[in-house]
């Protein structure tokens, strides 16, 4: 019999009183802290909307990646705290961190998020 991964063979979902799920996504030296709930598509990242925390259109797009894959970008609400690093590097882990906690979201979309490589950690550092 073989031992089994805690988080990463469950298929259920693991949401919060307030039907939020979390988690952490990591690149180089950043750190992400995101919730993900039902909503209309909102991001916002540090207490600002993605727009006015990244004004370069590539980082929008790497963060939303995850989202856009599982066709959810219009359902979701996403609220996130982000520290360390710089630009390139946050929305890298914003991206991790969004992947994961849609993961836990909805654990049927796992398949599809592992083969585009949304669920591992890029931890090269400078």
């Amino acid at each position: 019999m073989q031992a089994s991964n805690s988080l990463e063979d469950t298929n259920e979902k693991k949401l919060d009183s307030l039907g939020r799920s979390y988690s952490t996504g990591k690149r180089k030296s950043s750190i992400a802290r995101v919730w993900l709930k039902r909503g209309s598509g909102l991001v916002k990242i540090n207490g600002k909307e993605e727009t006015k925390y990244f004004s370069s259109k590539s980082h929008r797009i790497l963060l939303n990646q995850p989202l856009v894959l599982s066709q959810r970008k219009s359902e979701i609400d996403i609220i996130c705290t982000v520290v360390g690093g710089g630009l390139s590097g946050q929305a890298g882990a914003i991206r991790h961190g969004i992947a994961r906690a849609l993961v836990k979201f909805e654990p049927d979309l796992r398949k599809n998020l592992k083969s585009k490589g949304l669920l591992t950690r890029d931890s090269r550092i400078v």
